[in-house]
């Protein structure tokens, strides 16, 4: 094939820039271009769409239903609390400590700079309301930092143990006290 000329594609919208992108060696390497493009517009160029776990793909795992929060404490015995007390609770299969962080912030109109412990948290992402509700009323800051993402992907293993273990909160429909 020759790369002087491009073949002719009837496409619309954002594939016709993809492929001009790609058919046009003489402004940038293959390489090059393809880390320009967004990655919705690669998935437009490939024949099948990207591959998603579900149930029919034999992981069983339901992409999202899996969340990781993050919490920052002022200190490990802080942390090391909170941390137990979700687990015990049953609002976490797992928390990472993670030491030594710092964090710059805007607090009241002034910058500030502190030393942190940060907690990793894996639970159900239908839980992450309880977990909040949990952690604001044990935590000592005036506003507690619980940010939570969703789990796209993972080892599907781990997923399932996260959801096995805290699958009597979420089963139950009721939050659990935070005594």
């Amino acid at each position: 094939m020759s790369w002087g000329r491009a073949p002719v594609v009837l496409l619309g919208g954002g594939a016709t820039l993809l492929l001009s992108l790609l058919w046009m060696p003489a402004l940038l390497p293959a390489a090059s271009r393809l880390l320009l493009l967004p990655r919705a517009w690669l998935s437009m160029a490939s024949a099948s769409p990207p591959p998603q776990s579900s149930p029919a793909s034999g992981s069983g795992y339901v992409p999202g239903s899996v969340s990781a929060a993050f919490v920052t404490c002022p200190n490990e015995k802080v942390a090391r609390e909170i941390a137990r007390a979700v687990v015990e609770k049953r609002l976490a299969a797992c928390v990472n400590l993670v030491p030594q962080i710092s964090s710059i912030y805007e607090w009241k109109g002034k910058i500030e700079e502190d030393s942190e412990v940060l907690m990793m948290i894996k639970t159900q992402s239908s839980l992450v309301p309880a977990l909040t509700e949990f952690v604001r009323s044990v935590h000592p800051y005036e506003v507690a930092e619980v940010i939570a993402l969703p789990v796209e992907q993972g080892n599907p293993p781990y997923l399932h143990w996260v959801r096995q273990v805290t699958e009597s909160v979420s089963d139950s429909g009721t939050t659990p006290s935070s005594a």
